[in-house]
């Protein structure tokens, strides 16, 4: 069952075309991952999703229903997060997230607890005294202590220190272990990398691609580190791409139909060592980001 379905989704602001009939499917129980540069139709999308703005053309299901007109009722059944949180100065940490979990259902004091300590937070202090990094804590362990069936993540470790990132990390594998679903919109490959068992990529209000990082790769270029025995030079062939030479080592991206031709070429420089593997999803990404005109 997909507990998100988008179809032919269109959204503008007056002349600019921010989302131009995009399709996204999310199933349940899985952790999708959402990525794209700024300004490429990933917050306008959370925000329809949200019922925070409402959508020019197409469809979309949130959980069964619509989630502009349906949006109370489908906001108790999941947990957002945003890039930024401003809660309110005058009330403590723990106090807001009380206040936002509530909203929710009755949360677990053992699982509040439990999340304090791992996300090393101290919710006695007033917000206005709390750090972005802080203030993102109280955000995500009001998310994270509600048992929903949907958590949207939008940024959710901006601010956060590396170990907080790893806390976050563990626990949205927990969350996925419990066959809970997530969406997570994230600037860190890495981590989405890490946790996403599909990742859709969005550029220009368009979706570029979605799948499996294993199937992603499958279409993708593979990267190659080459070290020979002479200056590596005439490498400049048809499917080869972004070819760097230091000396005697070469990297470069090639078309997988074009690799049996590179690598002869390489054995005229007497190839010493050679290491070939499928991108990795920053390299997928800054492919599909790369400009028109790249250096072949």
């Amino acid at each position: 069952m997909a507990v998100i379905e988008i179809s032919g989704l269109t959204k503008s602001y007056g002349k600019t075309q921010a989302l131009r009939g995009i399709d996204l499917s999310v199933k349940q129980g899985e952790v999708h991952g959402f990525i794209g540069m700024n300004g490429a139709g990933k917050s306008t999308t959370i925000r329809i999703l949200l019922g925070m703005l409402k959508k020019d053309g197409g469809e979309v299901k949130l959980l069964g229903g619509d989630p502009f007109k349906d949006c109370v009722e489908l906001h108790k059944r999941l947990a957002y997060v945003p890039s930024e949180i401003n809660p309110w100065p005058n009330l403590s940490g723990g106090e807001v997230i009380d206040l936002l979990s509530r909203m929710r259902g009755k949360p677990d004091p053992k699982r509040r607890a439990q999340l304090i300590e791992r996300f090393q937070f101290d919710p006695g202090k007033k917000c206005r005294s709390y750090s972005k990094g802080n203030r993102q804590k109280v955000a995500l362990i009001a998310a994270l202590v509600s048992d929903v069936e949907l958590y949207i993540f939008d940024e959710p470790t901006s601010g956060l220190d590396p170990l907080m990132e790893s806390v976050f990390q563990d626990c949205v594998r927990e969350m996925a272990a419990q066959g809970k679903t997530v969406f997570l919109s994230s600037h860190i490959l890495a981590e989405v990398e890490k946790l996403c068992d599909r990742v859709t990529i969005i550029k220009e209000g368009q979706i570029v691609e979605s799948g499996s990082l294993r199937e992603l790769q499958q279409f993708s270029r593979l990267i190659v580190h080459a070290e020979c025995a002479r200056p590596v030079t005439g490498l400049q062939i048809p499917g080869v791409y972004g070819l760097r030479c230091e000396g005697n080592k070469a990297s470069f991206s090639v078309d997988a139909a074009a690799l049996n031709v590179a690598l002869k070429k390489l054995t005229e420089y007497e190839t010493v060592s050679l290491h070939c593997a499928p991108p990795e999803l920053e390299d997928l990404f800054l492919h599909y980001y790369a400009k028109d005109d790249e250096t072949q």
